[in-house]
Parts: structure tokens; C-alpha cells; sequence
């Protein structure tokens, strides 16, 4: 097959060959029906057969190989190749089949490179890794990255081993420890690509860097890799890295206690893949290979990789849900306003124009407020620009696309309006009213409260058809949730229509039923009031963060009341508490701290010390507060008690959540829980933290709970007949 046109997926298979004028072969990933090119099981023997077309070329001086599949490179394996595995073993014989594949690339006798645009992260950029050279695309959706550790797993197509050898220990093992992905000029930089180059021109560019490559390299037995090594730059690096055992030890030492800082041992993937690079150090890169495709089916069978698969794949399942029936248009948003230019407001701007490509039309009362957000706006592009992320051009761009305004000039023409101001009912009514006297009938009204009824909103309408909730989460750039509220009255062409915006955003978007406290500032509530009460019985305020963050939070209780403001819960404690009874009521000392003005981080002080603060290290505790609260901060009390009392809490309300219909499902619980409020990602949510414990076993702590706190701990009704129903079938939240 000597020509482009003779290979042209004939049998419609993955990978297809074709040999270029100039003696250069291309191999094109392209997987039939799927929108990303993904690695199968099913791909071995293609690969291999695309791989021994190229053997037989025997004149070729170069190979590129490269996607036809617009926006994927390739973006990782097959999830559901692991879920389907019933034995370690299994998904270690998918690693050593994915390392002997990519072996192959390595050992090629000729120059080959990658040429990556789109999506190239797991196997994708291990497959990169395998090649000599790397050429990037220069475009928004070229990524590169190892996120396996986001899924409870670590690379196993060799990545554990190529990617320190190529960069360096310890720039490797922040890119596999965090999963973060980086922009083309970033990897650039980093030393994982060579170039980064016009996407129009790419396969041309790593073409030619393969001809060079073929032409500035003595000809020799082995691979063409072996030889790259005799490079004085890469053997200082060899040096450096493989025969300073000291030097080794340490820097495995320091990033291990940094990896339990940050995951207090309840992620065992961290341990793995620092285990499995030092192995391959420390005993050779064979070694390495198989050590990584021991750890990677040892991680598979683990139930926080089996908790943080689901939630993938609950994303990946809510990006095809509209929550609306089939059939109904949504409403077009294209032009978008934004009420308030505060924290919110700024980024909910920020994240339109950034993330949806919506002009958005910004207004507060006055220039001051309309600065901060501006200002807001400018610092995050400037560290985008400083990042490499983007140019300064594209800044500019996308920072022209906000206008100002201290009047609602302009606003007639935004298809969507998103009020982000203090929680006042008064206030969002005469918004509401103000918007709709613009004159158009079809401008959505969308409520970013956290807290108040969006039918209690929507009675200041006339057309109450219009209004929706739109809670996003601070900050909105970085926080994936958006969680939207219907009433009654909302349209569903709306309903849709917002859905897709949320999307539109970047944002993983579950749509909720209308009620106090919706279903995130619900099951937060009295979660955050038990650390309180906590508090009040005499446990150190560090303690019960402590207890929390070991627990698997990202943030303790107490610090989270002192970001968000205790104002804020002293405002929506009381609509939940009317609603709710008493397990809901506001510890004593909420009131307290306000007539003292401690209300968090904005005012200098609430349980702990903002004010004249610069010094590094753990922030000094409110001592203050002991004595408001008439305890003596001296009650010893087991993490896990502190940790249980206010996780139980906050899973049983999202079980009288699912009850009382404001979910629909308990993955769309799931995903909110872990989304928008932290809760353990390793559990994969609290409704699977429920069967993860067994809803009779959760039944019967919450009833010793009860016995032992109040009332507050009873178990919500959905739970009690659960665990009264004979078939365990019955007993699952999931199957």
C-alpha cells in the first residue's frame, strides 16, 4: 500500500497506513462511530497489523503518526475496559498488552513522531511518549496529560517510566500525581513536545521533523531511541537521575509526604504510582513495566478507583441528559446579563465568555463595584497569558467581550439574565420586575440564591414561565457544578434551554426540583451546624477540621463556614429551620458570633484569624470564641466520631432529598455531593457511600445517634424501608 487513496479505511479499521512522496509513512487513529478516539481491547490486533505494514516498508525514512478525528488525538482508554474486568489479573494483561504495543513504536529503526492535536491524555499521550519526537497543534483543544490518577488508577502504557526519563522525576510525578492537563506551549516548555506548530500544517511539520531526524542520525543496530540516548544532554540527565540513589531517596521522600498531605492515605493511587517510578529507578525500566502493570490491576479492584470511575462515568451520562422530554427545543442563549460584579457575578461572566463564547453585558449599582469585577476578570486572563495558556491578544479579545453598565442599557437584547446579589428577597423581586419591563417576553431570569424558593421568586412575575434557578458554586471558574432549579411553571424549552448553557460553560449540570435550601445548601446545612454543635461541646475547632479532611473533604467544616460567612448561614438556617424542624435549627453560637461581627475570612475573624495574618504556616484559631461559646476547648473526641456525626448527617438528608423528589436519581445526588460541596470523591457519592456501608448498618448508627444527640439524627423514611426490605436488591441505592 503505497498510496493515501489504497488504504483509506478499507475495513474500517482503527489505525490506517499510507506511505507519503517522501518516504515517510503516516499511521491515522481514527475510531469508526465514536466522537474520541479511545484505546479498546479490541485495537491490538489492528495496531499490529498497521505496525507490520510499516516493517515491511523497507525504504521508509520516517513515520508520523497522527488523528483524523477532529478535536482527539486519542483521550484515553476505555473506562468500561475496567469495569468489566473481574480480576486484577485481568487488567494487568490490558497493561502489558498496551506496554508491548507501544514497545513497538519505540523499537522502530526509524525516526518516529507524534503528530497531536485534540485531546491527548492516558493513553494518548503514552502512546506520544512512545514516539521519538512530539509536534503539537497550536489549538483550544489540544491537552496533554496523564489524568489516571482522577479515576483511582496510574498510567499503564508505560507512562510511569517514559515520562521521567524524558523530563525528569520530579516534573513527572506532578503532572501523574495531579492529573492536571497543560495547553501545547506549557508541554513545550515542560520538554514533552519538541515543537508547537499551526494545526493546518501539523502532519507536514512532524513529517519533516522525522526526515531530519532520519538525516542527523548514524544508522546502527537497535532503535532509534537507543541512539537519541547517546546524546551528552540526555546522558547528564541519565546521570542525574538513575545514578544518584541518595538524591532518588530524597526527592521520593519529600513527594510522599507531601502526596499524604493532601490525601491523608485515602487514595491509594498516589502511593502507587511514586512506588512503581522508584521501582523502575531503582531496578530498571523492565522492572518499572512490570511493577506498573502489577499496581495498575492491584488499583482497578480498589473501591476508591471503583467510586471515582462512577462518578466519570455519571458525567459522561449527564452530558447527553437535557431533563426535559424529547422533542422540546431549547430556548437559544447567546447573549447573556449579569446582576451583581461580585465574586459571583465576575466569574459567572468570566466562565460565559470564557467557556460559552457568549458576549455577556455586566452591571452593579456603581463604577466601584463594577471595577472589582472588572479587575476580577483582567487578573485571570493575566495568569493564563503569564501560564502560556493563552496570548495576550486572545486576553484582550475575550476581555472586550464583557461591557459595563450601571443602568440596564443593553440589557433588552440578552437572551438570559442571571442575578448575582446578596440574598434578598426584596432585591431579586425588583430585578425581576426591572427585566421583565424591558419589554421582550422571552428574556430567562435566572436566580443564583443559594437558599430562597424559586417559586417564592418567580411570584413577583409576569410570566413566571421565565424563571429559573441557577446556582453555581464559588469560584465559578474552577467549581464544575451547576446545579439548576425548576418550579412548576418553569418552561421546559427553558429548562433545556439552560441545561445547554450550563454545558455550554464546562459545567457538569443537574437539574433539581424547586424547594427551600434546594438540594446542595440542604444537605450542606446541617452537615456544617454539627461541626458547630461540635464545637460547643468542647472539641478544638482544629480537631473537627482535622477529622474532616482525613475523613476525605477538601476543606473542614469550620474553615468552609468562615469562607462562605456566618452571616450567610444565619440567613438561610431560618428558611430551612421553618421548613424542616429541628434538625435544622442553628447552634447558639452563630447568633453570638454575629452580634460580635465574626462572621469569617471577610470580616478578619470568625473561628479562626484573618486580620494582620501574612505569615506562613497554620492559621491561628479565634481563642475568642472559647469563651463566647462558655466551653473549655479540652474535649478529646475520635476523628471519626467528629467525622461520622456530620457525615451521617449530610447523607441522610440527601436520602430525604431522593424522598421528597427534589432529586430525581441518586447519581444526580451523587454528583452534586462531590461536585458542588466536596464530599468524598473516593466514595463516589452519598448515596454510594450508603450502600458502600450497607443501608442497614447506616440505619443503625444513625438510630445510635439519635439515642445518644436528639432527633436530629433520625433516619429519613426512604432509609428505613430500605433496610425493612427483605431482597438486598431493595437494600442498594444502586445495583
Amino acid at each position: 500500500m503505497s498510496t493515501k487513496q489504497s488504504t483509506k479505511r478499507i475495513n474500517k479499521s482503527t489505525f490506517n497506513f499510507y506511505v507519503r512522496k517522501d518516504s515517510v509513512g503516516v499511521i491515522e487513529i481514527n475510531v469508526p462511530g465514536d466522537k474520541q478516539n479511545t484505546l479498546k481491547a479490541e485495537f491490538g490486533e489492528q495496531f499490529d497489523a498497521a505496525m507490520q505494514q510499516v516493517r515491511e516498508h523497507k525504504d521508509l525514512k520516517g513515520l508520523v503518526i497522527c488523528s483524523t478525528k477532529p478535536g482527539s488525538f486519542v483521550a484515553g482508554a476505555d473506562i468500561n475496559l475496567f469495569d468489566k474486568a473481574e480480576t486484577a489479573e485481568e487488567v494487568c494483561e490490558l497493561s502489558r498488552e498496551c506496554q508491548k504495543g507501544f514497545q513497538q513504536i519505540e523499537d522502530m529503526k526509524i525516526p518516529v513522531v507524534a503528530a497531536i492535536e485534540g485531546a491527548c491524555l492516558g493513553g494518548g499521550l503514552e502512546l506520544a511518549l512512545a514516539c521519538h519526537a512530539r509536534i503539537a497543534a497550536d489549538g483550544g483543544k489540544t491537552a496533554l496529560g496523564l489524568p489516571e490518577v482522577m479515576l483511582g488508577l496510574l498510567p499503564a502504557g508505560g507512562g510511569t517510566q517514559r515520562l521521567p526519563r524524558l523530563i525528569g522525576i520530579a516534573k513527572a510525578l506532578d503532572l501523574m500525581l495531579t492529573g492536571r492537563q497543560l495547553r501545547p506551549q506549557q508541554a513545550k516548555k515542560l520538554g514533552i513536545v519538541d515543537a508547537v506548530v499551526s494545526g493546518d500544517v501539523l502532519v507536514e511539520a512532524a513529517a519533516k521533523k522525522a526526515l531530519q531526524m532520519a538525516a542527523s542520525t548514524s544508522k546502527s543496530k537497535g532503535s532509534f531511541l537507543q541512539e537519541l540516548r547517546n546524546d551528552p544532554k540526555t546522558a547528564a540527565m541519565d546521570l542525574a537521575l538513575e545514578d544518584n540513589p541518595a538524591g532518588r531517596k530524597l526527592l521520593f521522600q519529600q513527594a510522599r509526604k507531601q502526596a499524604l498531605s493532601k490525601t491523608y492515605g485515602n487514595y491509594p493511587a498516589p502511593e502507587a504510582i511514586l512506588k512503581v517510578v522508584e521501582e523502575g529507578f531503582s531496578k530498571g525500566i523492565k522492572a518499572g513495566y512490570a511493577a506498573e502493570a502489577r499496581e495498575f490491576g492491584k488499583l482497578a479492584m480498589t473501591p476508591q478507583s471503583a467510586g471515582l470511575r462512577s462518578l466519570f462515568h455519571a458525567t459522561e451520562t449527564l452530558k447527553k441528559e437535557t431533563f426535559v422530554n424529547k422533542g422540546v427545543k431549547p430556548r437559544e442563549i447567546e447573549r447573556v446579563g449579569v446582576l451583581g460584579a461580585g465574586l459571583m457575578g465576575a466569574g459567572i461572566a468570566l466562565t460565559t465568555v470564557e467557556k460559552a463564547d457568549c458576549d455577556v453585558r455586566l452591571k452593579d449599582r456603581d463604577a466601584d463595584g463594577l471595577s472589582h469585577g472588572v479587575d476580577y476578570l483582567r487578573k485571570f486572563f493575566d495568569r493564563r497569558v503569564s501560564r502560556k495558556a493563552l496570548t495576550p491578544f486572545e486576553a484582550e479579545r475575550q476581555l472586550h467581550r464583557v461591557t459595563t453598565t450601571t443602568d440596564y442599557s443593553g440589557f433588552k437584547g440578552c437572551d438570559l439574565v442571571v442575578e448575582a446579589v446578596f440574598e434578598s428577597v426584596e432585591l431579586k423581586h425588583q430585578m425581576l420586575k426591572d427585566v421583565e419591563a424591558l419589554g421582550r417576553d422571552d428574556i430567562i431570569f435566572g436566580s443564583n440564591t443559594s437558599s430562597i424558593p424559586i417559586t417564592k421568586i418567580a411570584e413577583a412575575a409576569k410570566r413566571p414561565e421565565n424563571v429559573i434557578g441557577l446556582h453555581y458554586f464559588s469560584p465559578v471558574e474552577k467549581m464544575p457544578l451547576l446545579e439548576i432549579i425548576t418550579t412548576d411553571k418553569t418552561a421546559p424549552e427553558v429548562t433545556a434551554g439552560c441545561v445547554a448553557f450550563g454545558k455550554a460553560q464546562g459545567k457538569t449540570v443537574i437539574v433539581v426540583k424547586d424547594g427551600p435550601g434546594f438540594y446542595t445548601t440542604r444537605v450542606l446545612a446541617p452537615y456544617l451546624n454539627e461541626a458547630a454543635r461540635i464545637l460547643g461541646e468542647g472539641v478544638p475547632v482544629r480537631d473537627v477540621d482535622q477529622a474532616l479532611l482525613k475523613f476525605g473533604f477538601p476543606v473542614g467544616p469550620i474553615s468552609l463556614m468562615d469562607e462562605v460567612g456566618i452571616d450567610v448561614g444565619l440567613k438561610v438556617g431560618p428558611i430551612l429551620e421553618a421548613s424542616f424542624g429541628e434538625r435544622f435549627a442553628l447552634p447558639e453560637a452563630s447568633k453570638q458570633m454575629q452580634d460580635k461581627n465574626w462572621l469569617g475570612r471577610k470580616t478578619g475573624r470568625g473561628f479562626y484569624v484573618y486580620e494582620g495574618q501574612k505569615k506562613k504556616g497554620p492559621r491561628p484559631v479565634n481563642e475568642e470564641l472559647y469563651d463566647l461559646m462558655s466551653v473549655q476547648p479540652d474535649k478529646k473526641m475520635g476523628a471519626t466520631e467528629i467525622a461520622e456525626r456530620c457525615v451521617y448527617l449530610f447523607a441522610n438528608e440527601a436520602a430525604h432529598c431522593l424522598g421528597d423528589g427534589i432529586l430525581q436519581q441518586p447519581m444526580h445526588g451523587d454528583i452534586g455531593a462531590v461536585f458542588g460541596l466536596g464530599f468524598m470523591p473516593f466514595t463516589g457519592g452519598p448515596f454510594r457511600y450508603i450502600d458502600q456501608v450497607g443501608v442497614k448498618a447506616f440505619v443503625n448508627k444513625l438510630e445510635a445517634f439519635q439515642a445518644k444527640h436528639g432527633d436530629r439524627f433520625e433516619p429519613a423514611p426512604i432509609l428505613l424501608e430500605m433496610a425493612k426490605a427483605r431482597a438486598k436488591a431493595k437494600q442498594r441505592f444502586y445495583s
